[in-house]
């Protein structure tokens, strides 16, 4: 078999020109923006929690149902928010 007399790309451009090309015209030429540093929310923590199956189907039921009735804005969060406001805890049984 013959061997090809050609160079390809290294015949064409030194490794600092393709270094060049790529970041200028591939990767931009310019590096990102950070986005300034905003003061973090303090009126709310963002957490996880573990819910069985069952009750995440029924609360996201519960969220359809409202959705249903009108109130466009529900959510998950705002359904347990709701909850949380209207459980008396002195009721709450010892075994739950």
């Amino acid at each position: 078999m013959k061997k090809r007399e050609t160079t390809g790309v290294h015949g064409v451009l030194h490794e600092d020109e393709v270094s060049a090309v790529l970041r200028d015209s591939f990767y931009g030429g310019k590096a990102r923006k950070r986005r300034p540093k905003t003061a973090k929310p303090d009126h709310y923590d963002v957490i996880c929690i573990s819910l069985y199956r069952e009750d995440l189907t029924q609360l996201d039921k519960m969220v359809a149902k409202l959705k249903k009735q009108g109130h466009r804005k529900i959510s998950r969060s705002a359904l347990i928010r709701f909850a949380l406001d209207q459980v008396d805890i002195a009721d709450f049984p010892r075994a739950y």
